[in-house]
This record gives C-alpha cells, structure tokens and sequence, in this order.
C-alpha cells in the first residue's frame, strides 16, 4: 500500500459538522418532497456510509419514513450484518433482511473463471435492483450511501451503487464522512471498522485502492477543491507517481459521475441545451 501521509494538511478537511448536518437533512427532506414522496429506501451494509446516510434520513424524514434493507450476500461477513443491526437499533428503523445469493449464484455459476470483480459488480447491481423493487413497495426514493472520494476515484458500480435517486454523501470526503458520522452518534464499532464494500472474503477499500483514505483524501481536496495542478500538489510533499495516478483515475472515471453522453443533432438536446431543474414550470 501507497504511504505518503502528510497529517499537517489534514485540517484542511475539517468541517462545521453542524451546518453540514443542517444542509444535508434539508437536501434529503427537499428532494423527497419535490419527488411527492415522503420516504426513502437504502441499503445498510454495516458501514460508516450507509450509517451515516440512515442517520441523515431519519433526522429529516422520520424513522418510520425510512426502511433499512440488509441484502447479504453468503461471502458476506456476519459482523456486517452485526453492525448493521447496530445502527437499526439505534434509530428503531423498519428493515428487511434479503439475501442476494440465490439470485447472483444462477450467473456467477455460469462463468467458472468469472474474477472477484465481476462478482462484486453483479452484487451491487443485484441490490439495486432490489432496493428499486421495495422503493416501489414502501413507496419511497432509493438513498445514495457513497461519498466523494469513492465517486472522484470512480470506486462504484455503474447501475450498482451509484444508481440511486439522491446522493446526500457524494460532497463528503472519506475523512468528513468520519468527522460527521461521530458528531451524529453513529456507533463506535461502525467508526473503527475497516471500510469494506464486503464483496468478498477479506475484502478492504484501501486494500483494493492500494493506499490510504487519508493519503487520497488530501489529494484529491488539493486537486479539486483547490484547483492545484498535480505539480503543486506535489510540493505539498506527496509523491509523483501517487499524485499522477489518482488525478488519472479521477479523469478516465468521468463517465461513472454523469448520465450517459447523447449525441447532439437537434437545436435543443437533452444534456446539451435543455437543461432545465427538475422542478421547471414554465415554457
């Protein structure tokens, strides 16, 4: 793993947890309400993201506006399903429990040579498709539970966990996601876990990326947030070749971070000249 921390640029990240929790319950309360809705629906993984996101939703929306669903898959670990519960709990939140092995193992089967990540896309898409089934049956929008560091780097599931109707985390950074998460009271264990998408056996965030939230984090808030070229970063003291790949993995993951490109022919195409919010009245 990558190790190039510079802790004194780690204040940078902080935050005003208080104002960030009032803008973020106002979002979530906004975008239900514009939908004509009153609830929502999201996966709980046991994570710090998806804590966070059913903190922020029940904050705004009421617990009995939110349903938790646990969408185990059998490699996943148990303790997931442990902290998950933790948090269900705490926030006294309906949920579901569905297993997803009976409907990814009829594919996976299929292909003996199928990689890890193969598997783990088919996962996440197999648990949208079910949040998007119990979203029609609660009668709720699907909550995003993914930050913005996972969506700079491009570490989502395009139709998996990124097809969701409303993102409340993707302008928090992994460390903001931390610095909110314990300002709400979101569990201990689920604080000092290890992220893990819980795809496979084992399986890190930071393992897979191959460096540090924290090393990316600073980053990726030098590169965006401050605008700084990769050289200017660098003199920061973080190392060339880590800086360069982040900044590249940042770019050739563009297409995950918006909807599908048309192509432009007419005066007024989608995307291109029509542009207007969602919430347009007029002509």
């Amino acid at each position: 793993m990558t190790t190039t921390i510079a802790p004194d640029l780690l204040h940078r990240l902080s935050i005003n947890t208080d104002i960030a929790r009032k803008m973020l319950t106002g979002f979530i309360r906004d975008q239900i309400t514009k939908a004509g809705m009153k609830r929502a629906v999201m996966g709980l993984s046991g994570g710090i993201d998806s804590a966070l996101s059913a903190y922020l939703s029940v904050e705004a929306l009421g617990a009995e506006n939110v349903l938790a669903v646990r969408m185990p898959y059998k490699t996943s670990n148990p303790a997931s399903l442990n902290d998950a519960n933790l948090v269900i709990e705490a926030l006294g939140v309906p949920f579901l429990d569905i297993p997803i092995t009976d409907m990814a193992d009829p594919l996976i089967n299929r292909f003996p040579d199928m990689t890890n990540l193969r598997k783990g896309n088919i996962m996440a898409r197999l648990r949208m498709v079910t949040l998007y089934d119990q979203s029609v049956a609660f009668g709720g929008l699907v909550m995003g539970t993914s930050n913005k560091t996972e969506f700079l780097l491009g570490y989502s599931t395009i139709y998996g966990d990124s097809g969701v109707a409303l993102h409340p985390l993707a302008d928090l950074y992994k460390a903001q996601v931390r610095q909110l998460s314990r300002a709400m009271g979101v569990p201990q264990p689920i604080l000092d876990k290890a992220p893990s998408a819980d795809l496979w056996e084992g399986q890190t965030d930071e393992g897979e990326l191959g460096y540090t939230y924290n090393d990316v984090d600073q980053v990726l808030f030098l590169l965006v947030d401050e605008r700084y070229t990769v050289d200017e970063v660098v003199e920061e003291g973080f190392e060339r070749e880590f800086v360069e790949k982040v900044w590249s993995r940042v770019k050739i993951n563009h297409y995950k971070r918006t909807m599908p490109n048309i192509a432009k022919l007419s005066r007024r195409s989608i995307g291109h000249d029509f542009l207007y919010l969602r919430d347009f009245t007029g002509r």
